[in-house]
């Protein structure tokens, strides 16, 4: 059954009528084909004009979005023999970073991304997609892996931000999250990384250093989320003046076509109409697409010189967007 946003309701209702109708289709000998096609046309235009000028909260409700694809979806969809590598070798696993070799398009990579789990059980087995510790060093293990046998890296994000729990604090969760910035840096193989849902915080940054940044058209990646941004600012608590939360998005420019036009991503990836949830399939198919560009642009590339394009580009960061 289809989730709507609360932006979304004409186009529940609409489609909500359409399916009723072809429920009735046959009986009595009643065909409500032409309706049907009707109602279907006004429903697309209405779904197209929404996503077409979607507000900075909106598209951090879609970047939310139950039904997007997770990172088992990409793993399912986008690769091949994926095989996944479990444990830091410090402390223990996991499961809100997952990673590991797999085959993309006839060519080994390093897979690595956050998953957030897609009902209950999966999103409490996963932390939410809240890494701690141990899982950014389970991905520089990894990234070490994929220099010793020089391999891209290529990291899918979606995290609310790192697991702020006591346990990680003990653990190091803040020098963790640095290693992890550093050794991105600091790869002397490509290395890609996509925002795909929620880029937060540190969390996100730790995976996202990279040669080349993607985003999602609906995916948001920022700071610190709207939510919290609000609660700093407005002292905006949960329940009390939940409208400050809109207003933050807009005032961080959370947006994909907002940190393409600073110079903090260097590609968009377009959705279907209506998000990548209406076509997880064609979603993942155009993000392998861009993937693939951004391989080819690098491979070629010595150590050094992908040292010095990430040098350049976090240097460069914010000019584009000055006059």
């Amino acid at each position: 059954m289809r989730t709507y946003l609360d932006f979304e309701k004409p186009i529940a209702e609409l489609e909500g009528r359409i399916d009723d109708l072809r429920q009735m289709d046959g009986d009595a000998g009643v065909n409500v084909d032409e309706e049907i096609e009707k109602l279907q046309v006004k429903a697309n235009q209405l779904l197209a004009d929404a996503y077409g000028k979607l507000s900075r909260w909106q598209k951090t409700l879609v970047a939310r979005h139950a039904s997007r694809p997770h990172f088992s979806d990409y793993i399912e969809n986008l690769v091949d023999d994926f095989t996944p590598l479990a444990g830091d070798r410090a402390f223990g696993e996991d499961l809100a970073i997952i990673g590991g070799p797999a085959n993309f398009r006839g060519r080994s990579i390093i897979l690595i991304g956050h998953e957030k789990g897609s009902d209950t059980a999966t999103r409490v087995k996963h932390n939410f997609g809240m890494a701690r510790p141990e899982g950014y060093r389970k991905a520089m293990r990894l990234m070490d892996l994929a220099e010793r046998f020089n391999l891209p890296v290529v990291s899918l994000v979606d995290t609310p931000g790192a697991y702020p729990g006591r346990g990680a604090e003990e653990r190091g969760q803040a020098e963790a999250i640095a290693s992890c910035t550093e050794k991105c840096l600091g790869l002397g193989v490509p290395n890609i990384s996509v925002v795909v849902g929620e880029g937060g915080s540190g969390g996100a940054v730790a995976l996202a250093a990279v040669n080349k940044v993607l985003m999602l058209e609906h995916s948001i990646y920022s700071v610190i989320s709207p939510e919290g941004c609000a609660s700093i600012l407005w002292k905006d608590a949960a329940g009390k003046n939940e409208n400050k939360a809109p207003d933050a998005a807009e005032a961080m420019k959370v947006s994909a076509q907002d940190l393409l036009e600073f110079g903090v991503i260097d590609t968009i990836v377009s959705e279907p109409v209506g998000g990548a949830h209406r076509d997880p399939g064609l979603t993942i198919e155009r993000l392998g697409d861009a993937v693939e560009t951004s391989i080819r642009e690098l491979e070629n590339l010595s150590a050094d010189e992908l040292r010095q394009h990430r040098r350049s580009k976090y240097i460069s960061i914010g000019k584009a967007g000055i006059n």
